[in-house]
């Protein structure tokens, strides 16, 4: 009975882990000149936590400095480090949207460098280690609670989703609007135009006296 409570626990884990996003490594190529920029959309109310480095080349002693900058979706700059080799940056996101961090090389170089970061968002950003020492808990337990938090992690996400879709509706309903009476205006002087275009052509004539 055991075992199959585990196997079950498991295959929810696994489901629920595969739909809830997890912790992101990427590896970036900054250019010599230029920026790259890595982002993603986040609900509100998330904790993000990122870890960054520059990875050292093949015979490479001395790491070249680089710059780092994160914006939320109304442009407030939320993490900016200048010269640096590696970083790490966290904040709770104050509103939804695409939060965009952007790096960039110090200086003049030849050529351009790898980095790596290590994206977490949500439930993947949570210490569990620390939990469990607070809470006294293990095993079972433990993994009991990190399902119940991947749980609530999908339910607040389906939630945004929800919400983005009902005022993406809402704009495209008013544009809609706005459109069918810019053509309902637009069939109104089209007529307007024409009826004067009549009358007046029809004065001319009968000033003509050709009618």
């Amino acid at each position: 009975m055991t075992m199959l409570m585990l196997l079950l626990l498991f295959s929810c884990l696994t489901t629920l882990f595969l739909v809830v996003p997890q912790a992101e490594a990427v590896w970036l190529t900054i250019p010599s000149s230029g920026t790259k920029c890595v982002s993603e959309e986040i609900q509100s109310n998330v904790v993000v936590l990122a870890d960054y480095y520059v990875i050292p080349g093949e015979g490479q002693h001395h790491l070249p400095g680089i710059s780092a900058k994160v914006t939320s979706p109304y442009g407030n700059n939320l993490h900016q480090m200048e010269n640096v080799t590696q970083g790490q940056f966290a904040f709770t996101t104050a509103e939804g949207g695409n939060y965009v961090a952007c790096f960039w090389l110090d200086g003049h170089h030849q050529e351009g460098v790898s980095l790596s970061i290590e994206w977490k968002t949500g439930i993947s950003a949570k210490d569990w280690e620390s939990v469990a020492r607070k809470e006294k808990i293990e095993g079972v337990e433990l993994e009991l609670m990190k399902l119940s938090g991947a749980v609530e992690a999908i339910h607040e996400y389906l939630i945004y989703l929800k919400d983005k879709e009902a005022n993406m509706r809402q704009v495209s309903e008013r544009t809609n609007a706005r459109v069918a009476w810019f053509s309902i205006m637009s069939l109104g002087v089209c007529i307007a135009a024409a009826a004067l275009q009549l009358w007046y052509l029809k004065r001319f004539f009968r000033k003509k006296k050709l009618i």
